[in-house]
């Protein structure tokens, strides 16, 4: 890859990693359903510039599966998860199990049977999480663990979509499945968390729960998924996917740092497993050279 490419991607990585800081920020002044449906209505905003009437890059019922699916179901597990405890570093951690369910997805509804590498990646990942799951107090944050491997799960139902849709521009699909989720989630927000909130949110609106909104809408959307679908354009997936492993590095990192927040030992422990388990799962082994 080129030098410039290589800093694109670990860009890219950073601006995911720290989305989770961004996230638990906008939570101090947005409820979580709320949030996910200004999130998508400023990511959908472009498009009265880009012009409606090109339609979208892929047949409407996978802008639809992917919207319901990514942005109804997968973004409202993780800020509800978020909400109720989750810490942010863990958050970005966790749904990068996203990458087993995908694999687990795959062999069911297309037959893409994964490897003895890909197994072995899984088994130790997800011993990573449940030793996690051990140092997690019992309550909001032990719902907000499963709420985020739930979330991490949705992600993977829409890989799949994602991929039978072979999208040919993924930043303007991505417009596209963001014109969906406003919606629903707004109708959600008003019957689960309730007119009262929704419209004390809105009206007291301050400039880091903008700044909040804006970023995740921006940048770790909008900017994210067209710099990420021009790496995917331009170099084979074996060669792009190993980047997505340093999001729960900057994750982790920038939670730490920005947030105060701790990892005990426990936890610590099962980081390095799911880390691991995803290196193992994804990264490529170089092959012995082969004696003439």
């Amino acid at each position: 890859m080129r030098t410039s490419h290589i800093a694109l991607a670990v860009s890219v990585a950073a601006i995911w990693g720290f989305n989770f800081v961004a996230i638990k920020v906008g939570l101090k002044d947005f409820p979580p359903i709320l949030f996910c449906a200004l999130r998508f209505a400023l990511a959908a905003l472009p498009l009265l510039f880009m012009g409606v009437h090109r339609g979208p890059p892929v047949p409407w019922r996978f802008i639809l599966g992917i919207g319901m699916v990514l942005g109804v179901v997968k973004f409202t597990l993780l800020f509800v998860s978020m909400d109720v405890g989750m810490p942010a570093g863990l958050s970005s951690l966790v749904l990068q199990s996203q990458a087993f369910f995908t694999a687990l997805f795959a062999a069911v509804a297309l037959g893409d049977r994964p490897g003895p590498k890909q197994l072995v990646g899984m088994a130790v990942a997800f011993s990573g999480i449940g030793l996690i799951a051990t140092d997690m107090p019992a309550g909001n944050s032990l719902l907000g663990l499963a709420l985020a491997i739930a979330a991490a799960a949705a992600w993977g139902v829409s890989n799949i979509l994602m991929k039978q849709a072979k999208a040919p521009d993924l930043f303007r699909m991505m417009l596209w499945v963001s014109v969906v989720p406003p919606l629903p989630l707004l109708a959600l927000s008003l019957t689960l968390e309730g007119p009262e909130r929704v419209a004390h949110a809105l009206t007291t609106l301050t400039p880091v729960g903008v700044a909040s909104v804006a970023y995740i809408a921006f940048g770790a959307t909008l900017f994210g998924f067209a710099a990420w679908g021009f790496l995917l354009r331009h170099y084979p997936a074996s060669l792009v996917a190993p980047f997505s492993l340093l999001v729960p590095i900057f994750g982790m990192s920038s939670s730490a740092l920005l947030l105060g927040e701790d990892f005990t030992p426990v936890k610590l422990a099962g980081a390095v497993l799911v880390f691991t388990g995803l290196a193992v799962a994804v990264l490529k082994l170089p092959r012995p050279a082969t004696a003439r």
